[in-house]
Parts: structure tokens; sequence; C-alpha cells
């Protein structure tokens, strides 16, 4: 699927209210940790549902290799993005800014204060989610996969098997 397509997809799906329904927030309270799962429940609504059907996807894609650091990485990839305090307007407006000044242009926004602050942390969530998970105790491939995942394929120091699967699931 295009980038376009895909960011228009998860567009219209961030506008709809609430997380996941009671059977997928159970399941995922099973496969994190007790503190992984605390982090996960501070995403949004959309964010948790976006990521449960990553894990879903992946789970479905590698089967029995679909082992729980894998699955907590599909459903914390993103955490990091709960520091910006976005919503979906904002995000847009986050997106559009790296595509204009470049995501460089984000590490020094991080400095600054207000909506430029967290305009700066969302463009970096992927960093500042590694740390979070890092913190919570979280396995090196659920750490590694969460700072990687917008990285080129080139840059992935995890198996192919799981980066495609991940990647694929995730299709951002």
């Amino acid at each position: 699927m295009s980038n376009a397509m895909h960011l228009s997809r998860r567009f219209f799906g961030s506008l709809k209210p609430g997380g996941p329904s009671d059977a997928d927030r159970s399941w995922v309270e099973t496969t994190l940790s007790e503190d992984e799962y605390g982090l996960w429940c501070r995403m949004s609504g959309p964010d948790r549902r976006h990521s449960t059907q990553v894990a879903r996807d992946v789970d479905r894609i590698l089967g029995n290799e679909a082992s729980l650091p894998v699955l907590a990485a599909a459903l914390l990839h993103d955490v990091g993005k709960i520091e910006a305090g976005l919503r979906t307007w904002g995000r847009v407006i986050a997106t559009l800014s790296a595509k204009v000044a470049g995501r460089d242009a984000a590490k020094l926004w991080i400095k600054s204060s207000g909506f430029t602050r967290r305009v700066g942390l969302y463009l970096h969530h992927p960093e500042i989610g590694a740390d979070m998970l890092e913190r919570a105790g979280s396995d090196p491939l659920t750490v590694r996969w969460t700072e990687e995942h917008h990285r080129p394929a080139d840059q992935w120091t995890l198996s192919t098997e799981i980066t495609s699967a991940l990647d694929a699931a995730d299709n951002d």
C-alpha cells in the first residue's frame, strides 16, 4: 500500500473514538508485562487499536515464531507518542512539518516549548519509546524494534523474518 494511502487510512481510523474491544484488551494484558501494559494503557484509544491490530497481524504472520517480545514490539512500537500528547490534527501538522523542514529539525524543536516541542517529541517517538521500554524492563528485541521501526530497512538489526512481519503489519 502506498504511504499516502496508509496515512489516509490511519487518519480516518484515528477519528473513531475509543480503544480496542474488551477481548483485545484482555489479550494484550496477558501478552505484556505489568509495566508494559501500564504504558500501553496510556496510549490513545486509536493508537491502542492500531497496535493491537499490528500485533494480531504479526501473530498471524509468524505463528509459533511470534514470541512475547515480538508481540510486545508490535503492541508498543509507537508508545513514545504519548510523550508528545498530540491528537490527530497535531499529528497531521507534525507529519507535514517533518516533510517540509526535515526530521533533523525536530531535534531543535524538542528543546523549545509548547506545540513546537510537542511536534519534536512526536517526530522522535521511536527513540523516546525505546527509552521508556528500556526503563520498564522490556526485552531488548522489543526495545530495538521500537527504536528502529521508522529507519530504512538496511539499518534494522533484528532478523529479517521478524522485521518483515513487524513492518508488513504496521505498514508505516
